[in-house]
């Protein structure tokens, strides 16, 4: 029987759509594989996780995440688990430490926006991500995006990449009217608000969303307020001044650091999620708030219009017109608004974590069988 590792670290340091995927994909992996032999890699800090099921093992690293001698460090502790197998679901594997190497590219942001990230991420991601793709030996993939930016920016052999569209969880769902209630009363946020999700910072957008608000508040001087949830990321000082600079700060609400389990509450509360994003690897909240039955606007860039298809409405995210625009088609078109959620609850439907997990499982055993 082969030995699997997953490499869980992140878990302890950061919150966002790879902690998602790593946590639902090791979960659904205990439901898919009862022929496992599995030992799940955790920071030893992280005492909330634990192996998921039966055939999988807790082992606890000393090694951070991120950390500029990890590529060692890491290597050092695996050697003596002698894994076949290592999965790094946050892009960079260690120099050694397993037989076969698969590892998840989520997106290659910082490549087309180095500008955009922090000087520490583009240390480690930019000066890495190279040697990564070479000692992979098979790479997943969030969307067709990513992996068209691998073939064509890291110039990966298509046959080395598989493509696994990322799930949904149930409990992102249409909601009761007393639940979009008492979501409104536990969160402080009116009913029907335009919503972002997301981490602020540059990429995101954020900025182009503050001015979109303001020139649609022209158009529409009673369109409900804008509410930002989210966590404070690169530059996030920025977007706070805009909104004191477009004198936004009555009609904007920030929400940080939402705990997860309010999050389907909040998306009910919403009349429209925009989610403006000069660059997204696949653009997990566009598939929670059509789950829960809200409509999307997204930007046409990169891997949304993959997720969000004809279930939502695409903009140009340089344009500040374009997005006022369809934020206003939103908010006045009930038939597009409700053309855009039954659409939009159909698509998501066809979203699973298990989905997900086959795509890995099937990876891991032609890695193995190759």
């Amino acid at each position: 029987m082969s030995h699997i590792g997953i490499d869980a670290r992140l878990l302890h340091y950061r919150e966002g759509g790879i902690a998602t995927y790593i946590r639902r994909v090791i979960e659904a992996l205990a439901a898919l594989d009862n022929q496992a032999d599995y030992t799940v890699l955790y920071s030893r800090k992280d005492r909330r996780s634990t192996a998921p099921g039966p055939g999988f093992r807790r082992a606890s690293l000393w090694t951070p995440c991120h950390h500029r001698l990890e590529r060692w460090t890491l290597a050092a502790e695996l050697i003596p688990r002698r894994l076949d197998l290592l999965h790094s679901p946050d892009f960079i594997p260690p120099l050694a430490g397993a037989r076969h190497f698969v590892i998840t590219v989520h997106d290659l942001n910082f490549l087309h926006y180095p500008r955009l990230l922090t000087a520490e991420s583009r240390r480690y991601y930019n000066g890495q991500i190279a040697r990564a793709v070479r000692q992979a030996d098979h790479i997943l993939a969030d969307s067709e995006a990513t992996r068209a930016d691998l073939m064509t920016m890291l110039d990966v052999p298509a046959e080395k990449i598989s493509v696994h569209l990322l799930g949904v969880e149930s409990a992102f769902r249409p909601l009761a009217e007393e639940e979009i209630a008492t979501a409104c009363r536990d969160l402080d946020v009116p009913r029907g608000s335009i919503l972002f999700v997301g981490t602020f910072e540059p990429r995101k957008n954020v900025t182009g969303l503050l001015r979109a608000y303001r020139r649609l508040r022209e158009l529409l001087p009673d369109a409900p307020p804008l509410v930002l949830a989210g966590r404070r990321g690169w530059l996030f000082e920025e977007i706070f001044a805009s909104v004191q600079m477009l004198e936004l700060s009555e009609v904007v609400l920030w929400r940080e650091d939402v705990p997860p389990a309010l999050l389907p509450g909040l998306y009910n509360t919403a009349s429209v999620l925009a989610i403006p994003s000069f660059y997204e690897g696949f653009g997990l909240t566009a598939l929670e708030a059509m789950a829960c039955g809200v409509p999307v606007l997204a930007s046409d860039r990169s891997s949304l219009p993959e997720v969000v298809g004809e279930a939502g409405l695409l903009v140009d995210p340089d344009d500040v017109e374009d997005i006022a625009r369809g934020l206003y088609a939103l908010l006045t078109d009930a038939a597009l608004r409700q053309r855009l959620r039954s659409d939009g609850l159909a698509r998501a439907a066809g979203f699973t974590w298990q989905h997900t997990a086959a795509v890995v499982h099937r990876v891991y055993r032609q890695v193995l069988a190759g």
